[in-house]
C-alpha cells in the first residue's frame, strides 16, 4: 500500500466494495424475471462481474485492516449506516428501461475509474482494475445497445426509457462528488479525482442519448448522502434480504 491513511483508504475500499456489491444484488434480482433467455442469461453475469470486483476489493480490505475481519463479514454483517455505496446502486430495479439505464450510468462512470487506476500507486488496486475494466466495457456496450434499442423502439419503450432518465437523474451527481477522502487517494495515486471523470462520462451517454433519441434531463436537485451512510428506505428491504442467511445461520459456509 503506498503511504497515505490507513484509515482512508480502508474506507475508499469499501465505497468501491459496496457500490459493487449492492448493484450486483440488484441486478442478480432479475435472475429468473428477465424479458427474455438472452437477458436472463446476461444479467446475472453482469451481477457476477460486479459480485467478484466487490469480493476481491472486501478480501483486500480485510487484509489491510489486519483485524480478522473476512470478506464475508463486510458483506452481511455490518449495518445499513455501515454502508457506503452510492445512491444510484441501490435503486429498486424497477423496469427493464430503468434497470438497463442504471446499469449504463455507473458502467460509464467505472470504465474510466478503473482505467486509471490501472496505473494505481497501489499494485493490488491496479491488479483489480486491469481485470474490471475489461467487464466492465462489455456492461456500457450491453446495457447501452438496449438503452438504444428502447429508447428508438416503440412509442411504449421510448415512454419508459424517458421515464427511466428522468427518475434516474437526481442520482448521476453523487458518482462524482469529491471530499476529503478522495482528496487523499488522489494525492497518494491511488485513485483519480472522481470529478474528472464526468466529461468522460458524458461523452459516452451523450453519443449512446443522441442514437437512442433521448435527452439528459437536467435534475432539479442531486441525491446524496450514501458515501456518508445515508440511504434510501430500499436500502433495508435489500439488506434484508441480501443478509438473511448468514444472520439466520451464523457462520454458516457452503
Amino acid at each position: 500500500m503506498p503511504t497515505t491513511d490507513k484509515k482512508k483508504f480502508l474506507e475508499f475500499l469499501l465505497r468501491l466494495a459496496d457500490d459493487h456489491l449492492i448493484l450486483g444484488h440488484r441486478l442478480s434480482e432479475w435472475c429468473g424475471h428477465a424479458p427474455m433467455l438472452e437477458e436472463d442469461l446476461a444479467m446475472p453475469n453482469m451481477a457476477l462481474d460486479l459480485i467478484g470486483q466487490a469480493r476481491a476489493l472486501y478480501a483486500y480490505a480485510a487484509e489491510m485492516e489486519g483485524e480478522g475481519r473476512t470478506e464475508d463479514d463486510f458483506a452481511y454483517l455490518r449495518r445499513e449506516r455501515e454502508y457506503r455505496n452510492c445512491l444510484l446502486a441501490e435503486r429498486p430495479n424497477g423496469d427493464f428501461a430503468h434497470t438497463m439505464l442504471r446499469q449504463l450510468y455507473f458502467a460509464s462512470f467505472m470504465e474510466p475509474m478503473w482505467r486509471a487506476m490501472m496505473q494505481s500507486s497501489d499494485a493490488t488496486l491496479a491488479g483489480i482494475a486491469a481485470k474490471a475494466v475489461k467487464e466492465v466495457a462489455y456492461h456500457i456496450r450491453h446495457a447501452g445497445e438496449w438503452v438504444v434499442r428502447l429508447g428508438d423502439g416503440t412509442e411504449e419503450s421510448a415512454r419508459r426509457m424517458k421515464a427511466a432518465a428522468e427518475e434516474l437523474a437526481p442520482y448521476v451527481g453523487e458518482l462524482f462528488e469529491t471530499d476529503d477522502l478522495t482528496e487523499a487517494m488522489t494525492e497518494a495515486g491511488i485513485a483519480p479525482d472522481p470529478a474528472t471523470l464526468r466529461p468522460e462520462f458524458d461523452r459516452t451517454i451523450g453519443a449512446i442519448f443522441a442514437e437512442a433519441r433521448l435527452e439528459m434531463p437536467a435534475a432539479p436537485w442531486m441525491q446524496s448522502g450514501g458515501r456518508q451512510g445515508r440511504h434510501g428506505e430500499a436500502m433495508g428491504f435489500l439488506l434484508a434480504e441480501l443478509q438473511y442467511m448468514q444472520r439466520t445461520y451464523p457462520g454458516a459456509v457452503w
